[in-house]
């Protein structure tokens, strides 16, 4: 069996590799550039584990790797570096760290989601920043209704609303910017729709999703981040684990005895944290009976 410990960055890596059977080590840097990088993975015998450390662009080698049928370990930054005490620090150093801490199995390695999660994460976030730009235009076209007088609220975005703002009297500049973002506006509501149906689509595929559009507040879009962010929920402990995970939980300054509890931590997903937020506060607009039906069966739950 061969281990590799690689230091990866975006134009090089650096590697240490140890063969289990013969005890032979070798130490290379190979260039990202070219089929340098694939030619010498691809006539390794397996089987081959390697590790790496999480960074940012590191999506390219896990699907690589995936290509070739290597397993691929990624490890945790700040415990990788409290593995080492030295001060001493470059890439083969680096290389070799991740080498022992794969052979004497002390490898922190974290949960990474499948190609296919990262595929619907991509869709989840393309439709988030499509609202977000979404949101400032409405904000933008609000702004210049009120600056005329016209308060419509949300009935600015109807048919109606829309001709009222297109007939405001402004200067021959703010008007261009007026068309320019009434037509645009259209637009990228279509294209949030399209991606709406792509999201249905894929929770109805979904049997966890599914179930957890049961809950009161939950949409198809919370349903399907929650599920691909947080992946199989048999890996967490208890709900604190999960709360923790999402950053839902209070900053803690503790000592001596004394509590000392702050603002939420928010170390966790930010989306899936918004997207929680937004399901919590949607539940309360529910209808009586289901608003009254849910504080049952959480007092219940708590209870209990």
């Amino acid at each position: 069996m061969k281990i590799i410990g690689v230091d990866l960055h975006a134009r090089q890596q650096t590697i240490a590799m140890l063969d289990t059977d013969t005890g032979e080590m070798v130490e290379k840097t190979l260039e990202h550039q070219g089929d340098e990088l694939r030619k010498f993975y691809s006539a390794l015998p397996g089987p081959v584990l390697v590790g790496i450390e999480a960074t940012g662009s590191m999506q390219w080698f896990l699907q690589l790797m995936e290509e070739l049928g290597i397993e691929c370990r990624v490890g945790h930054p700040a415990q990788i570096r409290k593995a080492e005490t030295r001060k001493q620090k470059h890439d083969r150093r680096d290389a070799r760290l991740l080498l022992r801490l794969l052979a004497e199995n002390r490898f922190p390695t974290i949960w990474m989601p499948s190609s296919e999660q990262r595929d619907l994460r991509t869709l989840l976030r393309h439709r988030h920043q499509w609202v977000r730009m979404r949101s400032r235009l409405q904000h933008t076209l609000q702004s210049m209704a009120l600056n005329q007088g016209l308060r419509l609220g949300h009935s600015l975005w109807s048919q109606a609303g829309q001709q009222a703002l297109q007939a405001l009297p402004l200067a021959p500049h703010a008007a261009h910017r007026r068309a320019a973002l009434l037509a645009l506006y259209p637009r990228m509501q279509e294209s949030i729709e399209e991606l709406d149906e792509q999201v249905s689509e894929q929770v109805q595929q979904r049997p966890a999703a599914r179930r957890l559009l049961t809950h009161p507040g939950v949409g198809p879009i919370t349903a399907l981040a929650t599920e691909v962010y947080l992946g199989d929920p048999l890996r967490f402990a208890d709900g604190k684990a999960v709360a923790s995970y999402i950053g839902m939980i209070p900053s803690e300054h503790s000592s001596g005895g004394r509590q000392r509890l702050g603002a939420m931590s928010k170390q966790g997903n930010a989306l899936l944290r918004y997207l929680w937020c937004e399901a919590s506060m949607r539940s309360f607009l529910l209808p009586s009976f289901s608003r009254a039906f849910f504080r049952g069966s959480q007092t219940k739950t708590f209870a209990t």
